[in-house]
């Protein structure tokens, strides 16, 4: 690939095309000129090919070609000008098309995305190269913890570099190369070549379910693999026996801040990262980094190995982590990439439908000829809309089915063969089957499949150029179109296609040519990743943090300046998480506080932990449980950032609207006044996710096991906020033993917080204290066990954990000293005595006695089963108190009662 001053491959002075229509009329060409025109692989253009030979052109043909595209040198010979131009792509509108002109560095890129689809579409060339044994170059008996007895050309190429070192290692490849035999190959040394402990990171959850899969050979020759991902808590006895783990990345950051795992994460040898080049994304990117750079500044001599896809700065990536770069060049099938363009439009709507008729257009072409496609969608809205227009050119009735008529759409797109995948659809794994047995020939998905799901296509269709509310970057792009031509579904061609705009041609252009480059993103999130350290122990004082902040990756691409970090310790202290202290020798001595502890176990940001507490500090306490919940779900949503972004489209706006007037109590009833509340259809960022937490609020019965829709809203647009919200409710639970927020914040966000996360459970206000005693008898490891023995309660008309008897529930998973042990620490048996001048209460030793007046509140902590509040003189009078046990349980006075038991 060439960029900068024109390089031409002979003397002539350039004159490239890509043409797709037969009929075109050629430009005239100055004698000698270098001739390269890319046609389709039609025979409706064998005519035209014959015409460019006779008059001196080089042709390729190209299958599925779809750009109109000329590169051409203009002006004088000494100081040829490059410009190029490009149509409106004519497969949904033929005839008179807009044309996009460019020059400069932009004409650059088309010149060089032009050599990149020559040099794809080149005749074949020497026979490929043949696999080799596994057993001729790995050590004996590893062929059987490996999915194929031989090793592609990668996989040889990388594997004296795993094996003959202990060196980390940095290995670029394509994707489709087969990066996860060599991530296998560097747990297997450690596992099995040194009986230590390895860790493999994916980037998301679909991804460990994916090589959870795929290590089952593992455990069936006797290896203890244990996946740990968000969905799955972690029984520490497992994870402490196990010889591999596979997590999330932040899933693993957790177990690095636990205390309880920190012993066997020193026994860990050989951390495997997949996707390294993820360091650069915004949202996952930050908490890797902060990772790796507290591993490789490590005494321990852990080893990193980082799988990576192409990035243009792979040796800055691997020169911080003091690694070994690997490049590997080999691609088991050949790809060709497109920008098919579509017309700009004042309404956005007609764009959009413009982009989805092309990319149903497209995958029609693709799939006529016996070929797999990939759609890729922005959104949840969007696959399902783009999948329904899929479906119905195939033939399909779609004329009666609405986009968010979950079985429907379903039954409509299965009957021709089109599939949807996202999270939350509930086919989402019948999907994967029937497009892998090709049963399915389109599958339409979210980014999900991108970041991995090993699935065969030979066309990947990206329709969007935003993913939900932000742009798509480089690597993402890069990802999707990687997913074409996969070699073991029987593809050894791939077709990539990016619609885009007019106005986004040539920017894409540039940066698909340019490839993707990693650059940090931890200063967005700096005063997280600071707590989690002192968390850790790894900093704890000023100087240090000065120290690790040299290991980031920020400081070694230039962000040299302490500055940022010093802002972010002031406000963590500010916040109250962190405490600071000078030191004689003019540094710092940085330490957690109870609240730091708590928000950096949980994986919280500090700066919307801090907004939330701050924002309900300034509240007034409410009169009673419904305004209570209200203002909490209030709150909550238009705080947390992933519930201001959770959205639906304009169709189901009014749905929203009318669940927000019923404040979720909608249970077949009008809204209230007899309104028609369909007709707002304007709604703030946090509505979407408020309509949710209020439904499961106030209407519990109407989330059962297989909910589709609650009150016209799909579930599925539910979901994000359903999943979220928990961890922010029970983070205000949690404080209800350090009183740092007012108690009815603690008590309600922790009753709220049960509730919405079991909602299958469908329960009512108050099932708080009866699902924190049935989370505690599952235990982490067996969390899912809650639903039973919550089952088991309810039908025997048990209300709350206050129950007298001392045997021990069927599916209870404590031993008889761990249960008496939790019965002991209930708050069962509590008894507030609340008077003008003091609080006393007889509670468990270790709890928390709170009293509060308005805003205002005290705390004092139960020594030997009692603990007494005195009110002096100058205060009020309290309003009530409560009671918080060190193991998550409570006790209150007035309205807060209410919380004590299931009602309902």
């Amino acid at each position: 690939m060439r960029s900068g001053v024109w390089e031409p491959a002979n003397t002539g002075r350039p004159c490239w095309l890509k043409i797709c229509d037969p009929d075109v009329l050629l430009p005239e060409v100055p004698p000698g000129s270098d001739i390269r025109v890319l046609l389709p692989d039609d025979e409706r253009f064998t005519e035209l090919q014959d015409k460019l030979a006779v008059a001196g052109a080089d042709t390729r043909r190209v299958r599925y070609l779809l750009e109109d595209e000329s590169i051409v040198a203009t002006g004088d010979d000494d100081n040829p000008r490059l410009v190029a131009a490009a149509s409106e792509c004519g497969l949904v509108r033929p005839g008179a098309r807009r044309t996009t002109h460019a020059s400069g560095p932009e004409a650059e890129a088309a010149r060089d995305a032009f050599d990149v689809m020559w040099q794809a579409n080149a005749p074949a060339g020497r026979t490929a190269e043949r696999p080799v044994p596994v057993d001729s170059l790995l050590p004996a008996g590893w062929a059987r913890f490996l999915p194929f007895g031989v090793l592609n050309p990668a996989q040889v190429e990388a594997a004296p570099h795993v094996l003959d070192s202990d060196a980390n290692l940095v290995v670029v490849a394509p994707t489709g190369a087969g990066k996860t035999v060599i991530g296998m190959m560097a747990a297997l040394r450690t596992v099995v070549g040194r009986g230590r402990k390895a860790a493999w990171l994916v980037p998301q959850r679909s991804l460990t379910d994916e090589l959870n899969q795929e290590l089952e050979l593992w455990r069936r020759q006797g290896l203890r693999v244990e996946r740990l991902s968000g969905e799955y808590s972690v029984d520490v006895e497992r994870a402490r026996r196990a010889d591999l783990w596979v997590a999330t990345t932040e899933k693993f950051e957790s177990v690095c801040r636990s205390s309880s795992l920190r012993e066997a994460l020193s026994e860990v040898d050989c951390l495997v990262v997949d996707e390294i080049h993820l360091l650069g994304d915004e949202s996952r990117g930050p908490v890797l980094e902060a990772l790796l750079a507290r591993m490789r500044g490590r005494e321990s001599g852990m080893r990193i190995v980082g799988l990576s896809a192409t990035v243009a700065n792979a040796e800055q990536i691997a020169s911080w982590l003091q690694a070994r770069l690997l490049q590997i060049a080999w691609r088991p099938s050949r790809l060709t990439w497109q920008l098919p363009m579509v017309a700009t439009h004042s309404d956005w709507n007609v764009v959009e439908a413009a982009r989805t008729r092309l990319a149903a257009a497209i995958a029609d072409r693709v799939t006529a000829d016996g070929g797999g496609v990939l759609v890729f969608c922005g959104s949840k809205h969007h696959v399902r809309r783009t999948a329904l227009v899929i479906a119905g050119r195939r033939g399909a009735d779609v004329s009666r089915v609405h986009p968010d008529d979950l079985d429907r759409l379903h039954e409509a797109c299965q009957s021709v063969g089109v599939g949807l995948h996202y999270k939350g659809w509930e086919h989402r794994r019948e999907a994967e089957h029937g497009f892998r047995t090709r049963q399915l020939s389109v599958l339409v998905a979210t980014s999900t499949v991108a970041a991995g799901v090993n699935l065969p296509a030979r066309a990947v269709i990206v329709r969007d150029t935003q993913l939900g509310l932000r742009d798509l970057d480089v690597a993402t792009v890069q990802q999707m179109f990687g997913r074409a031509g996969r070699v073991g579904a029987g593809e050894n061609r791939g077709w990539a296609f990016l619609i885009v705009d007019e106005t986004q041609r040539t920017a894409w252009q540039s940066r698909l040519v340019a490839g993707h480059t990693v650059r940090s993103q931890i200063l967005s999130s700096l005063a997280d990743h600071i707590l989690a350290e002192v968390v850790q122990r790894t900093v704890g004082s000023l100087r240090q943090a000065e120290q690790w902040w040299v290991q980031t990756l920020a400081y070694h691409q230039g962000s040299s300046s302490p500055e940022p970090l010093r802002r972010a310790v002031e406000f963590l202290a500010e916040a109250q998480l962190l405490a600071v202290t000078e030191q004689p020798d003019d540094d710092f001595l940085l330490e957690p506080t109870d609240l730091g502890l708590l928000t950096a176990r949980m994986m919280l940001s500090c700066t919307t932990a801090h907004e939330l507490r701050s924002a309900l500090a300034r509240m007034d306490p409410p009169a009673d449980p419904d305004e209570a919940e209200r203002l909490l779900i209030d709150t909550v949503a238009a705080v947390v950032p992933k519930l201001t972004q959770v959205t639906v489209s304009e169709d189901l706006k009014p749905a929203v609207a009318r669940l927000l007037d019923a404040e979720g109590r909608l249970a077949g009833r009008p809204a209230p006044g007899g309104t028609d509340s369909g007709s707002r259809v304007t709604i703030a960022p946090g509505d979407t996710a408020r309509a949710a937490l209020l439904a499961v609020a106030r209407w519990p019965a109407a989330f059962g096991a297989h909910v589709r829709q609650v009150a016209g809203v799909p579930y599925a647009a539910m979901y994000p906020a359903l999943e979220e919200a928990p961890r922010y409710l029970n983070w205000l639970g949690g404080q209800g033993l350090l009183g740092t927020v007012h108690p009815w914040c603690a008590i309600v966000g922790a009753d709220l917080g049960r509730r919405i996360r079991w909602r299958r459970c469908q329960p009512h206000r108050g099932a708080g204290r009866l699902l924190w005693i049935c989370e505690q008898m599952a235990t982490a490891g067996y969390i899912e066990d809650t639903v039973e023995l919550w089952r088991a309660a309810v039908a025997r008309g048990i209300v709350s954990p206050d129950w007298t008897t001392t045997a021990r529930p069927r599916h209870c998973r404590l031993d008889a000293t761990e249960y008496a042990a939790l019965l002991r620490d209930r708050a069962t048996g509590t008894v507030i005595d609340l008077r003008t001048d003091r609080v006393a209460a007889r509670a468990p030793s270790g709890a928390a006695l709170v009293a509060w007046a308005g805003r205002a509140h005290r705390l004092t902590t139960a020594r030997r089963g009692e603990a007494i509040l005195v009110v002096p003189d100058a205060d009020p009078p309290p309003d009530a108190a409560a009671v918080f046990t060190w193991r998550g349980d409570y006790h209150a006075t007035g309205w807060l009662s209410d919380y004590s038991q299931l009602s309902g």
